[in-house]
């Protein structure tokens, strides 16, 4: 009898990005393999998608609408089963195309004559010109064909994405699928009721591409990364298949979703799925595991790893030195199918769009956060605490392997918050060593972004950058420990649009204290620095206080007082809090979300912020110049 190598498959469980692959386990397949062990890797989020977006998919798919009685039919379900005949014949035509395998097909999805349209094509009607003109020149102009067509054949993948949410599992989404049963739950009850259910048309899809996985690479040990509460049900159907069809092959949980919501994790029916849970970066904690099943190292010498014993939850972390960022080794994506990934358009605005639009490399500059200080951010934290850079050289030695490997120069930095001194020294090697790349990544908008640093990045390829301007308030920035003003927000903005970099813009409303004041002024100083070109984009998100973050941990610092977690052996993160203020910040939510979006295409600039809000807001009490004054240094 031959004896089986040991060999480890990295999976990324569905759903996470369609246009690029999310790189935990290009991390660790990278780190494993500078480590001299047999490491794979599968991504099965865009396997499903691409399965369920094929001919053969939409064939059962339409089997499954058409069970439905005609007064259960959505529109979009109606809209599928119409037009069924034109679906089948062009859902892979539509789908080589988004993936850059047939350019030539534009002319004719832009004629908008090609694809079927269903309601989701109706958000067109909104740039319809006074004249009756085309609906979309303003954002593509007369050459913008590949755009065009682009974002009409994302409104087809959306239109289908809403047929299989209203015939198969109202759960289904392309990047959250099934996150409410995940998300902050302190019971398993929901997640285990829903993997107890009998398999739908996509639990049988994503069954059958992890038996293909499993044949394919013969795995000792499966690593399910979860960075999101919409990866874990696919997570854990995944773990529920292989446990199936060969209980002897090991299962671990990881990532982001587990490190900041399964951090007193006392429940043991997860246990019935995987093996083994592991807290924060992984590379230590799978190094020392894959030590353990060869035999060569005890359970009692597992590290930041939770495991079952005698239907407890135990968890073990020996002391170990920490693998140095320097030592994690170069990503890699070997075994990730690149040219099957979809560029997808969705956001018409030209900086939105670089999150769904393009295949990146995501690298990391330096691990951790340098500031550290924000009080809204999960600070206690290993991500975000232990912060450590690397030499200029070792990172573009990085960069200049995986451009070797992928043969795209596109990278996207995906550090909490890339520090200045680490971006000017990669900028001056990259230029020094004649590397062209086209990169993007996290910032925070302080002063050390000059005019001169900020040519500098642009003349080393940044093309982009987003930072958090917040709650766009100085009263409030101050309480958040942010270390910027919106003055100098606007200065350094300014400086990376000078430069012809696009620049993102974070925005948070209901932090603790916020009034409907602070929420109008606001927004007046977006609207501002979208006039004056300072932010090509934004996202407004509501605050949400975590028990990782100095709100969470010291309420009474903020003003607020906190509500009690419920009971429970699984999830906590995110707890409700009391404030005093009183505030309806999910109306001005939708208010906030609707400003910003018409900004962001260029539509209401010129009038007053308050038009946006349902109800009767307070008039801004910002200078209508205050940007202006703040870029010619008056304020």
């Amino acid at each position: 009898m031959t004896h089986q190598p040991f060999r480890v498959l990295a999976v990324i469980p569905p759903m996470t990005q369609l246009n690029t692959p999310y790189p935990s386990t290009a991390y660790l397949t990278g780190f494993l393999r500078s480590r001299h062990i047999d490491a794979v890797q599968e991504d099965l989020a865009l396997a499903l998608v691409l399965h369920l977006l094929s001919k053969n998919g939409l064939a059962g798919l339409h089997d499954q609408a058409t069970r439905l009685t005609k007064a259960q039919r959505s529109p979009a379900v109606r809209a599928f089963v119409h037009h069924y005949a034109r679906y089948a014949a062009t859902i892979e035509p539509a789908i080589a195309f988004l993936q850059g395998r047939d350019p030539s097909l534009a002319m004719r999805i832009a004629g908008r004559q090609f694809l079927p349209e269903g309601p989701r094509f109706a958000a067109l009607d909104v740039y319809i010109d006074d004249d009756g003109g085309d609906p979309l020149a303003w954002a593509f102009g007369a050459l913008g064909v590949q755009d065009r067509a682009r974002h009409f054949a994302t409104l087809y993948l959306n239109d289908l994405a809403d047929v299989l949410r209203d015939a198969v599992d109202p759960r289904f989404e392309f990047v959250r699928y099934a996150e409410s049963i995940a998300q902050s739950q302190a019971s398993f009850d929901p997640l285990a009721q829903a993997l107890a259910a009998p398999k739908n048309l996509i639990d049988d899809a994503l069954h059958e591409l992890t038996l293909a996985a499993i044949a394919k690479h013969q795995p000792s040990l499966v690593l399910l990364s979860t960075p999101f509460p919409g990866n874990v049900y696919g997570a854990l159907r995944i773990a529920q298949t292989i446990k199936a069809h060969d209980p002897t092959i090991a299962i671990a949980l990881g990532g982001g979703y587990v490190n900041t919501e399964l951090r007193e994790l006392t429940e043991p029916r997860l246990f019935d799925f995987v093996d083994y849970v592991t807290l924060d970066d992984g590379e230590l904690p799978v190094l020392t595991l894959i030590e353990h099943l060869q035999g060569q190292r005890s359970a009692e010498d597992l590290v930041r790893c939770f495991v079952r014993q005698e239907d407890l939850v135990r968890y073990i972390s020996a002391a170990a030195a920490e693998i140095a960022f320097a030592d994690a080794g170069t990503p890699t994506w070997d075994g990730l199918p690149l040219d099957r990934y979809l560029s997808v358009l969705d956001m018409l605005n030209p900086m939105h769009r670089l999150w769904s639009d393009g295949r990146w490399n995501k690298l990391t500059v330096a691990h951790g956060c340098y500031w550290k200080k924000c009080t809204f951010c999960d600070t206690s934290l290993d991500y975000i605490s232990r912060y450590e850079a690397i030499a200029a050289a070792t990172l573009v030695d990085r960069i200049e392997a995986i451009i070797a490997e992928t043969g795209q120069s596109g990278f996207h930095f995906v550090d909490e918050a890339a520090p200045p001194k680490a971006l000017r020294a990669l900028a001056e090697e990259l230029l020094r060593r004649q590397v062209a790349i086209s990169w993007w990544g996290n910032i925070r908008f302080e002063k050390s972004f000059t005019p001169e640093l900020c040519q500098l990045l642009a003349d080393s390829g940044c093309i982009a950058v987003s930072g958090g301007l917040e709650v766009a308030s100085d009263r409030l920035l101050k309480l958040m420990q942010k270390g910027v003003s919106v003055e100098q927000v606007a200065r350094v903005t300014n400086a990376f649009t000078e430069a012809g970099i696009l620049v993102h813009a974070y925005l948070m409303y209901g932090f603790p204290t916020q009034t409907v004041q602070d929420t109008v002024d606001a927004l007046e100083y977006v609207r501002q620095l979208f006039e004056a070109g300072c932010i090509n984009s934004g996202f407004f998100h509501r605050f949400a206080c975590t028990v990782h973050s100095p709100v969470g941990l010291h309420p009474e610092e903020f003003g607020v007082k906190l509500r009690p977690l419920p009971a429970g052996r699984f999830a906590k993160n995110d707890v409700a809090f009391i404030d005093p203020t009183g505030v309806d910040h999910a109306t001005l939510g939708k208010a906030l979300e609707k400003a910003i979006y018409n900004y962001m295409h260029g539509i209401g600039m010129d009038e007053d912020v308050r038009r946006w809000f349902s109800g009767k807001v307070p008039r801004s009490r910002v200078p209508h110049d205050f940007v202006e004054r703040a870029l010619a240094g008056n304020v």
